[in-house]
């Protein structure tokens, strides 16, 4: 516990037993153990959960030579330390001061002088995702976190978003395969298999459905057996593509380049992607149909079928994570299943239903 500061405790904590925490928590001082309450009372998701307490701050009436006298009895500086905060007596913020400009500047100047006195200030309950778009935005090594009435209570680090962003994207991507985020790769096998119940049942609904689909459309494969054959081509590139569509889609959301307005633009933009794509690609299958089975009007519902798959693959790729924002769920979660269990089940129908009306 010596060699770890309260942030780092506060993200094992959730993994340590009660009595080990005790342990740690009776073997700190009286400062750290505020921090590490501090750290452990803000929920995952925000700049409070983010921050560390590590850092170095000066008064805005000194010089620089005292501010270099005083950096050079340090042994080390924290990690990640690009700028130092000047903060008055009250330990409310007053600006940042550059390491980089302290270097280049007159050592007589003092530190008011030469500080950014309009900061990014960050608060302990903003959105993590929120401060990791200022890093990007702002090019930021480090942010200040204060308090409502701008006390410095702590700092994010560039380490601490990207750690952040490494661990949203693996939640997202078990997310959209129906996982949970805690499963870990070597868990009791009962502990996986609990786990991944619940979105296997659901494909195994969705499976069924798809299958009765084809079932309704029995007597039109009996009567033209390439249709067995062409069927799952048209479910299988409907739903690549909508994995596509709604991958992008979730990322998107996640760094916050959608917002509720874009929705129905961003719909408008990927049908019209679907239309091109399916209208060149289907066309392509129609032609490959037409040559295989010496059928014309095959090939044309190959096309048809392939085009209106492709565009409920778009549609439903916008509207499953967009609907599930605004009902406050993660929309990635199972994302994948969904959208391939649309294209199946709309595939089949679509291809049958044409096949039957056109063909037969």
């Amino acid at each position: 516990a010596e060699q770890l500061d309260a942030d780092e405790l506060a993200d094992l904590a959730p993994d340590l037993p009660d009595a080990v925490m005790e342990d740690v928590y009776l073997s700190l001082d009286v400062e750290e153990r505020a921090q590490l309450r501090a750290a452990m009372s803000y929920p995952e998701g925000t700049v409070g959960a983010l921050m560390d307490f590590d850092m170095v701050t000066v008064r805005e009436d000194v010089r620089l030579e005292v501010v270099l006298r005083y950096l050079r009895r340090f042994t080390e500086l924290p990690d990640h330390t690009d700028k130092l905060y000047v903060v008055d007596r009250n330990e409310a913020v007053r600006g940042v001061l550059s390491l980089g400009r302290m270097l280049v500047c007159d050592p007589e100047a003092l530190v008011s002088e030469i500080m950014d006195d309009d900061p990014l200030l960050l608060r302990p309950d903003d959105k993590a995702e929120d401060a990791a778009t200022a890093f990007e935005r702002y090019d930021l090594v480090s942010a200040p976190v204060v308090s409502s009435d701008d006390r410095l209570i702590g700092r994010v680090t560039v380490a601490a978003v990207v750690d952040y962003i490494r661990e949203e994207s693996e939640v997202e991507l078990l997310n959209q395969a129906g996982l949970r985020e805690e499963e870990d790769i070597f868990a009791p096998v009962l502990d996986s298999v609990r786990n991944r119940w619940a979105w296997l049942a659901v494909n195994l609904v969705t499976a069924f459905i798809a299958s009765r689909v084809i079932g309704v459309f029995e007597g039109a494969i009996e009567k033209l057996v390439a249709l067995a054959a062409l069927m799952p081509i048209v479910a299988g590139i409907g739903g690549n593509s909508g994995n596509q569509t709604i991958t992008m889609i979730v990322r998107a959301m996640a760094v916050g380049q959608i917002s509720h307005e874009s929705g129905n633009r961003l719909l408008k933009k990927e049908v019209g992607v679907a239309l091109i794509n399916g209208l060149v690609w289907g066309g392509l299958l129609g032609v490959m149909a037409w040559l295989l089975y010496s059928n014309a009007e095959l090939g044309l519902v190959m096309t048809l079928a392939t085009t209106l798959n492709l565009l409920l693959a778009a549609s439903m790729g916008v509207i499953i994570p967009t609907t599930m924002q605004r009902l406050g769920r993660d929309p990635a979660l199972g994302a994948s299943v969904m959208i391939t269990a649309c294209t199946d089940s709309g595939g089949f129908f679509i291809f049958l239903g044409l096949a039957s009306i056109f063909l037969l």
